[in-house]
């Protein structure tokens, strides 16, 4: 898989910031959308407190690591898909989580079938469609664009 490509995409979706920020549902972040966990050093700096460049880096590819085993668990057949359905459903599983994505079944089914027109229509029919438009929109018109 095209890492570097999903990194550029990921910073158009997410952005890069070298500060603790909250999120839009206020939850402590940094880098390029890490949502920070308590048992990280960054989960008691004041929001605005400045992180490296480097701590960023590692922050991502830990996130990225965590991305790729969590496709893995949902799509028996990771490694045999199209890049561009692997770079879609790794955005939207960085974005959401595992238990959130693992939710999206109808999506999930259609593109297991390779229905990639179908799999866009349930992505535009949920609360993450809603919550992210302009993000799951483009994510959308790229899978449609597989059909």
């Amino acid at each position: 898989m095209d890492m570097e490509k999903l990194r550029q995409q990921l910073i158009i979706d997410e952005g890069v910031k070298y500060s603790v920020y909250l999120d839009h549902l206020s939850l402590k972040s940094c880098g390029i959308g890490h949502y920070i966990r308590q048992d990280e050093p960054e989960f008691d700096l004041e929001v605005g407190t400045q992180i490296t460049e480097d701590r960023c880096t590692e922050l991502f590819e830990e996130d990225i690591k965590s991305v790729m085993k969590d496709c893995k668990k949902v799509f028996e057949d990771w490694d045999d898909m199209e890049e561009e359905v692997k770079q879609i459903c790794a955005n939207m599983m960085f974005n959401l989580g595992l238990p959130r994505f693992s939710k999206f079944r109808k999506t999930i089914n259609n593109i297991i079938n390779k229905n990639y027109t179908k799999a866009a229509e349930e992505m535009r029919d949920s609360r993450w469609y809603r919550q992210v438009t302009n993000r799951a929109e483009r994510l959308a018109k790229r899978m449609e664009a597989i059909a």
